[in-house]
């Protein structure tokens, strides 16, 4: 499985570390990805999409 949303496909995006000199390293800033369990089936979906199912549902 990929380090994506399956819902909205929101994936891992490039950021900067920043010191406290100014110093910029490239990183990655990666969605926070749950398993969820959805008529029988495990979906990686991240946790916004999560809250809006959990509205939608109740």
């Amino acid at each position: 499985m990929s380090r994506s949303c399956t819902n909205c496909g929101k994936s891992a995006v490039r950021a900067n570390h920043v010191s406290h000199s100014n110093i910029k390293v490239p990183r990655r800033q990666k969605p926070n990805l749950q398993l969820l369990t959805i008529k029988g089936e495990r979906v990686k979906v991240c946790s916004t999409c999560r809250r809006t199912m959990a509205k939608q549902m109740a």
